[in-house]
């Protein structure tokens, strides 16, 4: 049996002082070829060291607004990411809570 194998790629254009500029993407199984992105958040998990590493970035002119948005649609994804990964209804529940809060404080209009 042959392991198959998927390459996800970012590339990050710097200013002068390494501020991001342009993000860009691709993901080719999953039809994505060099797209443009204002932000992005990855994380890993280190199962040695028992923590998690992550990379956040954004472009200098990536909008405040459109970052609180981004922020709330992330933390929805990481709800139902954190259901199906656990099953555990009960945090997840709390979490969606949360994430209502989230939107209210910050009078995000939900477009989801």
């Amino acid at each position: 049996m042959t392991n198959i194998k998927s390459e996800i790629t970012l590339n990050v254009e710097l200013d002068e002082n390494r501020v991001p500029e342009k993000l860009h993407w691709t993901a080719k199984d999953g039809g994505i070829n060099n797209e443009e992105a204002k932000a992005l958040m990855l994380s890993v998990w280190d199962s040695e060291a028992q923590e998690s590493l992550r990379i956040d970035l954004w472009t200098k002119d990536m909008p405040v607004d459109e970052m609180k948005v981004f922020f709330h649609q992330t933390l929805v994804a990481m709800s139902d990411t954190f259901q199906r990964a656990t099953k555990d209804d009960k945090m997840t529940a709390t979490m969606k809570d949360f994430c209502d809060y989230f939107a209210e404080k910050l009078e995000i209009n939900k477009k989801e």
